[in-house]
């Protein structure tokens, strides 16, 4: 006998391309015997009900942020797309990583006063290649998130879902991106066109079209987020991210190094296509200040800003169906802007400008009862409910997979 589906509290963990931290959300995940709102709701907004589209309602109960250790950050950043490494340290920074990944979760239990009963997590991306590449004489591709899910699974008492990636590209997808998934569940809309963008280390829209179903959803990686900004802010600067875009805003923005580096194949490529440190990571970073050349300091911020936006813009022009803003009043109507990006004041300025001319409204997840700093770790929280009931939760039309598959991998405690 099947036994009915009961509520469930879900911790989601992130951490990102950036390497600046863990996320932790804690997500109450309802039923599909019932609609969200319909149970006490005190701590958190209550998402709208999802269950006409088959997916469950949520509420989010709260989430934090945990830093690394430097020495730690330092290792993850070395362990990036690195050449070479020492297989030990690699090993150990996975049982590590996994002692910091639960620890955040008990930390964040401790603070909002709850018990979560599964752990979805994402794990620290150390190598992300989407496309086939000729390995010992075969064509494949991989993918590797670090972070021991055996070792979170044993502190917490738990299950933990975690490599949420391969079974996507097993299924002949690029592993990414995932998000889009939470995405057409929260801002689908049956009369509003939407484009969501976050901007993490790298940056992903989702567009959702008024009432379209999965299959429709266009979604891709648009270029660096905040990746190359904070590593020109780093070795400039000696400061691991540019805090409010106070350095962009205080420089001028070299608009011909932008122009050369937009003709670069990645932001010609199109969808679906993905991007991690090995297209814009260190060897990118070195290609990016030669552009800039001998100018200020401040300037190469500036202008690292202003290559995320210009990116961001130019995929909304070139790639977002066109099918869907021919006709004048056809056009899509509002950009969402989530992830660490949205901190950045300067970043969202200028992107704000860059969209005026597309008649593009913009607003932050914020506005819809979701923490633009949580939103990955509650996807990531609802893709692990999802596994733990054996249902699907790529979206093929994004990664582009063959077909809808149940994601990652369960430890058990």
């Amino acid at each position: 006998m099947i036994q009915p589906e009961k509520d469930m509290l879900v911790a989601g963990v992130m951490s990102g391309t950036s390497a600046d931290g863990i996320n932790v959300a804690l997500v109450r995940i309802f039923s599909r015997q019932r609609k969200p709102g319909t149970s006490s709701g005190r701590r958190g907004p209550v998402a709208r009900d999802h269950t006409s589209l088959g997916y469950p309602g949520f509420e989010l109960v709260g989430h934090a942020e945990y830093s690394y250790p430097k020495k730690v950050r330092a290792a993850v950043l070395a362990a990036m797309n690195a050449s070479r490494a020492s297989v030990a340290d690699l090993a150990r920074l996975n049982f590590l990583l996994g002692v910091l990944y639960a620890d955040a979760v008990l930390a964040a239990e401790r603070k909002l006063r709850v018990k979560a009963q599964l752990v979805g997590c994402h794990g620290q991306t150390l190598y992300h290649q989407g496309e086939l590449q000729t390995f010992l004489g075969y064509k494949i591709k991989a993918t590797w998130q670090t972070g021991e899910a055996a070792i979170v699974a044993a502190k917490l008492g738990v299950p933990v879902v975690s490599d949420f990636r391969p079974a996507d590209m097993a299924a002949g997808g690029k592993g990414a991106p995932l998000v889009p998934f939470l995405d057409y569940m929260l801002f689908r809309d049956a009369g509003v066109r939407r484009i969501v963008q976050n901007v993490g280390g790298i940056a992903n829209l989702t567009a959702i079209p008024a009432g379209a179903a999965a299959s429709e959803v266009i979604a891709f990686d648009t270029g660096p987020g905040n990746m190359v900004i904070d590593a020109v802010t780093e070795k400039l600067f000696g400061l691991p991210f540019d805090r409010g875009g106070r350095i962009a805003a205080s420089g001028k923005v070299l608009h011909s190094a932008v122009d050369e580096i937009m003709q670069y194949s990645f932001f010609r490529r199109k969808p679906p296509k993905t991007a991690g440190r090995e297209e814009f990571g260190r060897e990118f970073v070195r290609e990016f200040l030669r552009h800039c050349g001998r100018c200020q300091k401040q300037d190469v911020v500036a202008t690292a800003t202003a290559l995320t936006v210009r990116s961001i813009a130019d995929s909304v022009k070139r790639y977002v169906p066109q099918k869907a803003n021919a006709a004048p009043g056809k056009g899509f109507h509002e950009l969402i802007l989530s992830g660490g990006g949205a901190k950045n004041t300067t970043l969202v300025e200028m992107l704000k400008t860059e969209l005026a001319p597309l008649g593009l409204r913009l607003r932050l997840s914020d506005e819809f009862g979701l923490p633009s700093a949580a939103k990955e770790a509650v996807a990531f929280a609802v893709m692990a409910h999802e596994t733990w009931h054996r249902r699907p939760s790529n979206v093929p039309s994004a990664t582009g997979a063959k077909r809808a598959v149940v994601l990652g991998k369960i430890s058990y405690p």
